[in-house]
């Protein structure tokens, strides 16, 4: 629901921001061809689909300019994300919140900004979809009305990307982008020679809680134990539903001792506290493998298969239980 308190929760319109996934990600070609068709439809040098982060500008695609992010400060958009209407500024150098900037005293010489805050179904402005250009203008109310309409569109990409990317049953990310995220995580830990680990892990005999429970209840016990990953991960880490039962958790910047640790105390979480489903406690045991990162893996598929195997010689072993290789020790504190 649209409300001016959205417009001041700055908090809560970066939560927002970040539950969409979309900072840092590559090109995407419905957002470059929506700031292509701006920039033909309104004749402007310029056209962006901005996102305001805490310190940055950042372009989830931008035409007509070589920048992929900015200081904050800098930024039009941030201003625009303030109001809920159209922001038009016709000529930046008689503005008084824009004279000064940077990008209007020096290159590229921004005269006159229209820019349509990005809202979301829940009232948050994420950024700004702007057109820009290098001579003073008086954008029309049908100029106004087309960039709106574009803006629209592309919120429903955001929306559409999200679907995407997350599970709709638990929230967890889609197998298909956590292994994205595996994929630039990977590259990451080789080029700094940082540590990585991964953990897959399976819910024990969740066929049982199916067929003697039903469906539903089973649904319940899935997203209860994606909610108790989500309660013990960090910020960095990213979970994934990667099969029925089966779930990974991806741990950037974790040796194998600190990645068993974790799975060690997510096993205890999920096994020491029963699942209430229709005022019938479950108790709901999983299997963990673990694989980190080794000079042996030469790539993520590599990876993956380790820590299926550990996750194999866990269910092997009576289940209940994490196994990674012998390097790493668990502490049971």
């Amino acid at each position: 629901m649209r409300t001016e308190r959205q417009l001041k929760d700055e908090d809560g319109r970066l939560a927002a921001l970040r539950r969409y996934d979309v900072l840092d990600t590559p090109p995407e070609e419905p957002f470059d061809r929506l700031t292509e068709l701006v920039r033909k439809v309104l004749s402007v040098p310029i056209a962006a689909v901005s996102l305001i982060d805490e310190k940055r500008q950042w372009f989830k695609s931008i035409s007509g300019l070589e920048a992929c992010e900015m200081s904050r400060d800098l930024s039009f958009c941030a201003h625009a994300i303030q109001r809920r209407e159209p922001m038009v500024v016709p000529d930046a150098t008689l503005d008084l919140r824009f004279a000064k900037n940077p990008m209007v005293t020096g290159e590229p010489f921004v005269r006159s900004y229209l820019g349509i805050p990005l809202e979301t179904p829940d009232g948050y402005n994420l950024g700004a979809l702007c057109a820009i250009d290098f001579k003073p203008r008086d954008f029309s109310p049908n100029e106004i009305a087309i960039l709106s309409s574009f803006a629209k569109l592309v919120l429903n990409e955001l929306e559409l990307r999200q679907i995407a990317n997350t599970d709709g049953l638990t929230g967890a990310m889609t197998r298909r982008k956590w292994m994205e995220a595996c994929e630039s995580e990977f590259e990451r830990s080789l080029r700094y020679g940082a540590p990585a680990s991964l953990i897959l892990f399976d819910i024990d005999h969740f066929k049982r809680i199916n067929d003697t429970h039903g469906h539903p209840a089973g649904d319940e016990v899935l997203r209860a134990v994606v909610q108790r990953c989500a309660e013990t991960l960090r910020d960095a880490d990213s979970l994934g539903r990667v099969g029925g039962e089966e779930f990974a958790i991806l741990l950037p910047s974790t040796d194998a001792v600190g990645a068993l640790n974790f799975a060690e105390r997510l096993r205890r979480q999920i096994a020491d506290t029963p699942i209430t489903v229709n005022g019938v406690a479950l108790s709901v045991t999983a299997s963990f493998g673990v694989s980190s990162r080794t000079t042996a893996i030469k790539d993520v598929d590599a990876w993956v298969s380790v820590a299926d195997a550990m996750l194999y010689q866990a269910k092997a072993k009576g289940r209940n239980r994490c196994e990674a290789k012998a390097e790493a020790t668990v502490s049971m504190c």
